[in-house]
């Protein structure tokens, strides 16, 4: 299963972008959103359940990224506002049954292509 990630582009410090990842026909227990920058490892942004009960967010995006998912459209969003230089990054969705813990990589089978958010100043 290919997830399709997308909403990524250029946009100035400040502003927002809200991305999706979809999984055609299919519905995953836990979906999790990852960014890697230009030099960095990949690092874990936000996760959250199929029940949309449990979210986490890393320190760094908490109170700016909003995840959240429809089931009906099989579709998990990342609204992210108030977005700074630092956000730049190729972002990655992936999906799982929900083993392992959540901001592990090594608990994702199914990853998106990814999808390039550049913020300028």
């Amino acid at each position: 299963v290919q997830l399709q990630a997308s909403g990524g582009g250029l946009v100035q410090a400040g502003g927002s972008l809200r991305l999706s990842c979809t999984a055609p026909g299919r519905t995953f227990r836990r979906t999790t959103w990852f960014r890697q920058a230009p030099g960095k490892e990949r690092e874990f942004v936000a996760s959250i359940k199929w029940s949309g009960g449990f979210t986490a967010y890393a320190d760094s995006v908490k109170g700016r990224f909003t995840i959240s998912r429809d089931n009906g459209k099989n579709t998990v969003y990342l609204q992210m506002n108030s977005l700074k230089l630092e956000d730049t990054a190729v972002y990655y969705c992936a999906a799982g049954a929900g083993g392992g813990t959540y901001y592990s990589e090594n608990s994702y089978h199914y990853w998106g292509q990814g999808t390039l958010v550049t913020v300028s100043s």
